[in-house]
């Protein structure tokens, strides 16, 4: 076994406390993810010793952060194989990753008669953003479907030979289904999509720090992701893009640190990165993202992602032998991410949600962000269990017994 693994819930302080009289089992991982204590000691090291804003200063402080920051950077490049570390761009999370490449690349590209082409099974923060960009720029949006009642099957690949045509100029896909819990092969869709010259957008919400990522080998062209639902600090996130795309594209907003020349005529800006990273950046967060890819790496993300579909599907052969219960997404001894929804016949997943957590188990409850897809199933919300590094295959047995008691309360 790989030494760091020996006690990893260890490095997680949040993790050694108790809910009521319940020890906390923490399984709501895909809405934001526990963090270890070697984070929390880099920003908080930050902000006793180095805080100051980067760039412009020629001060001991200010170079210091400027460099703190900027190696966040070169890091976040190797931790996905940006060709250079410009291509990395840091934003507040996933949403406004894919807000800035639809507002600034988007509008900038499409025209009425051109096709942005997304999924059934995508985030809101995956799908809003095209709904107004289409409407913005009059082209046309459409939707691979998934298949399969419970969306077992994932998208419906075979529909991609109709949909993915010339007129598509922007592929927008997850990687990992947030309610799925579904693995789309996205090297796929990432050559397909330039097979008819469709510009790729990933959101790896869900994906990053699970597994490995290589945007050079997957061949995308834009990928998004964010700091705090893989053991990084909120309010920090990453866009990817290829230079060629982020140096032509307009600035996604203006104002200070992503200007080159300014007077009362007019104004000229900077190239990528710094073009759409106007204002003081989230320094301490960037570099608490940087400690965050030295832990998950020390792990090895390849082990990450075995653990997680060990969990993943413990907890989905477990659940199948509940009365009344409705597994989405891959069946029993399908690749799944460390996620499983579910729903039962008589109890709402808020009822669940709630009663689960009197016994110390922390549960997501609701549409997920979803609710295309949740109509699409004929549902209102699941219950979803989201497992990661620091969860045991105890855990999951401690949330199916509490199931179990769920169950044989409302009868």
């Amino acid at each position: 076994m790989n030494p760091a693994w020996q006690n990893v819930r260890d490095d997680f302080p949040v993790l050694h406390q108790l809910v009521g009289k319940k020890p906390l089992v923490y399984l709501d991982n895909g809405a934001t993810s526990q963090k270890p204590v070697s984070v929390i000691e880099a920003v908080d090291r930050f902000y006793q010793r180095d805080n100051s804003n980067v760039h412009r200063g020629l001060h001991a402080l200010s170079m210091r952060s400027t460099d703190g920051y900027e190696a966040a950077r070169r890091r976040t490049a190797k931790f996905i194989n940006a060709a250079h570390d410009a291509e990395i761009v840091f934003t507040r999370g996933t949403t406004e990753s894919i807000n800035l490449v639809a507002q600034s690349w988007g509008t900038a590209n499409l025209k009425p008669g051109d096709v942005i082409l997304t999924t059934e099974m995508e985030h809101h923060s995956n799908l809003v953003p095209w709904q107004q960009l289409a409407a913005r720029t009059g082209a046309t949006l459409k939707y691979v479907p998934v298949a399969g009642d419970d969306a077992e099957h994932g998208l419906d690949l075979d529909a991609l030979d109709t949909l993915l045509t010339p007129q598509v100029k922007l592929f927008a896909f997850t990687h990992i289904s947030n309610t799925l819990g579904v693995i789309n092969p996205i090297g796929e869709l990432c050559a397909r999509a330039r097979a008819v010259g469709a510009v790729t957008v990933i959101d790896a919400a869900q994906s990053s720090g699970h597994e490995p990522l290589d945007v050079q080998a997957l061949g995308c062209d834009f990928l998004a992701f964010s700091g705090h639902k893989m053991l990084g600090p909120t309010g920090i996130g990453v866009l990817y893009g290829k230079r060629a795309l982020l140096d032509a594209m307009p600035p996604y907003q203006t104002g200070g640190g992503m200007v080159d020349v300014v007077d009362f005529a007019g104004t000229t800006f900077k190239p990528s990165p710094e073009r759409f990273e106007a204002g003081t950046p989230n320094v301490a967060d960037a570099i608490g993202l940087h400690a965050a890819m030295d832990y998950l790496d020390r792990l090895d993300r390849v082990a990450i992602a075995a653990h997680d579909h060990m969990l993943g599907e413990r907890a989905c052969a477990a659940l199948a032998e509940l009365p009344g219960i409705r597994i989405l997404g891959p069946k029993p001894g399908a690749r799944r991410g460390g996620l499983v929804s579910f729903a039962f016949e008589n109890v709402h997943a808020h009822d669940v949600v709630t009663f689960a957590d009197q016994d110390g188990i922390a549960l997501r409850g609701g549409h997920h962000c979803n609710q295309p897809l949740m109509k699409k199933l004929g549902l209102a919300s699941t219950t979803r269990a989201s497992a990661y590094v620091y969860n045991t295959a105890e855990e999951i047995d401690a949330l199916v017994a509490s199931l179990r008691r769920i169950l044989a309360f409302f009868g």
